[in-house]
């Protein structure tokens, strides 16, 4: 193959295994497995999961929960995007339970139960101040007469998404949960007790993990990942370890000679006489145009430079720390020692981006 990504399921076991221990054995852990399991590729993340334990999955769209009912998933699945108008009646005959938005979003959802003459599940988030979905309703009493009024309805959850977890130089996490505690407080005493009731993401399980919460929702932490935490944090309550690794192999070596200029534009010129190795990945398989000149990746365990511009199919890279490389040699790309945390920073940007940025066309070959 000229490049795949190697996917370690007992590293994603273990990393489920670190939250599981990290949560508490009486709060349900739904595994997020949106945008292909962070390019990870969901339908075999989902079933390494359910072998680990796991009993629901999130993901964006109606869609991502099609394709998971298709590969025979048939454990919960909430859909965190919720369903645009429309697409109630497929969501109820795939199973799938949408977290509600807003008033609207109920009121079609409570007329599909009806049609359906069945009760249907949903979880209903709240915007405590994200400002980015959720019902933007503070007063308890409103909410409490919202939900009664979709009585064909299950209120199976209450959710709120934190903006800024990992951040600890700023109170909007702690405002955020005072006003959710707050909000939920008043509606047990209205008498709903959904459930489960969740906010923590996956850097709220690592740094914030004292909540009165019964569900948390990891992502990144799954695949290997914690975000980096700013200002004064404490120490990560989960271990996690990467799930991928991303190789290739060098296609051909070139002599160059002193002056020789490489790749598009010439924009790289040797300064003296040199090897290069060049790789058949670049753009379109997600190695991203912001890795050239000065990106790096592993030839023999040492790191090698990348010359000139990533263009679409191909990279140059340098082969002058590695003197013995040939074609035909690994090359890692993501891996120990250099991860999808250091090519974000290469790149200004996260680890998300970098995980679900690998292409396609990049085959996931699924080990242990």
């Amino acid at each position: 193959m000229r490049t795949f990504a190697r996917i370690h399921r007992s590293h994603l076991k273990r990393n489920f295994e670190s939250i599981r221990g990290a949560a508490g054995p009486s709060v349900e852990i739904l595994a997020v497995i949106k945008a292909d399991a962070y390019g990870h590729g969901a339908c075999e993340v989902a079933q390494t999961l359910i072998e680990a334990g796991a009993s629901q999955f999130a993901v964006a769209c109606m869609e991502e929960g099609i394709e998971l009912r298709a590969a025979g998933i048939r454990c919960d699945i909430v859909i965190l995007g919720g369903l645009t108008e429309g697409q109630e009646a497929t969501a109820s005959e795939f199973r799938l339970t949408p977290v509600i938005h807003n008033a609207c979003q109920l009121r079609n959802w409570q007329k599909q139960a009806i049609r359906d003459q069945q009760q249907l599940r949903y979880h209903l988030e709240v915007d405590t101040g994200m400002n980015r979905l959720g019902l933007q309703i503070t007063n308890a009493a409103q909410l409490a007469h919202l939900i009664a009024e979709a009585s064909a309805l299950q209120l199976a959850g209450i959710a709120t998404h934190l903006a800024s977890a990992e951040d600890f130089a700023d109170e909007q996490t702690s405002q955020q949960q005072e006003r959710f505690a707050a909000l939920v407080g008043e509606l047990r005493r209205s008498g709903i007790r959904p459930r489960y009731l969740h906010q923590a993401n996956s850097a709220t399980i690592a740094y914030r993990p004292a909540m009165d919460c019964t569900m948390v929702r990891p992502g990144l932490a799954l695949y290997g990942y914690l975000s980096p935490a700013h200002g004064v944090a404490p120490e990560p309550s989960i271990q996690v370890t990467p799930v991928l690794e991303w190789k290739t192999r060098i296609l051909t070596v070139r002599e160059v000679a002193a002056g020789g200029r490489l790749g598009y534009y010439g924009r790289y010129r040797a300064a003296k006489a040199m090897r290069a190795g060049v790789l058949p990945i670049g753009y379109a398989d997600g190695f991203d145009r912001r890795m050239s000149e000065g990106g790096e990746v592993l030839v023999d365990g040492v790191r090698c430079a990348v010359l000139g511009l990533v263009s679409m199919d191909l990279t140059i890279i340098d082969l002058t720390p590695v003197p013995q490389a040939q074609a035909g040699d690994e090359v890692t790309l993501i891996g120990p020692g250099l991860d999808a945390q250091v090519m974000a920073d290469r790149r200004g940007t996260i680890a998300y981006e970098v995980l679900c940025g690998i292409g396609k066309r990049v085959p996931r070959v699924y080990c242990d």
